[in-house]
């Protein structure tokens, strides 16, 4: 069973999203780390990149599979986790405690499409 995390929004593309104010932050969810497996490599945009919702900003690779990175949401990046970078692991260890971007949210309407806990455990289960 994954660990789900009360207070976070998430998406369809197994990622979480933590919101604060016209601010938020991303990683990967704990659902993703664990279909991942062994995570190796990390690439994520720089600061001030600007992307809409559903665009790729990066990649994470394991040794199983690659996957992209998808902006839950458009927005401005306003930091880079730069230290996951060479730590990508720790996203397997710790997939909450390891956001990679955070950004200033261009248009909070579009939070409407994001899932509360409840909602991700649904669609969790809704996939076995």
């Amino acid at each position: 069973m994954s660990d789900i995390k009360d207070g976070l929004l998430y998406t369809q593309d197994d990622e979480w999203v933590l919101v604060e104010g016209d601010s938020a932050t991303v990683g990967v969810t704990d659902y993703a780390q664990d279909s991942l497996s062994d995570i190796v490599y990390l690439e994520l945009p720089s600061e001030g990149d600007s992307f809409d919702a559903g665009d790729t900003f990066g990649v994470v690779e394991s040794v199983k599979a690659a996957a992209d990175l998808l902006m839950p949401l458009g927005g401005e990046i306003t930091a880079v986790n730069e230290d996951l970078i060479d730590t990508p692991e720790d996203i397997n260890s710790a997939p909450y405690d390891s956001w990679l971007i955070k950004f200033t949210i261009s248009d909070t309407a579009e939070l409407d499409g994001l899932m509360d806990a409840a909602a991700y455990k649904a669609y969790l289960d809704s996939r076995d």
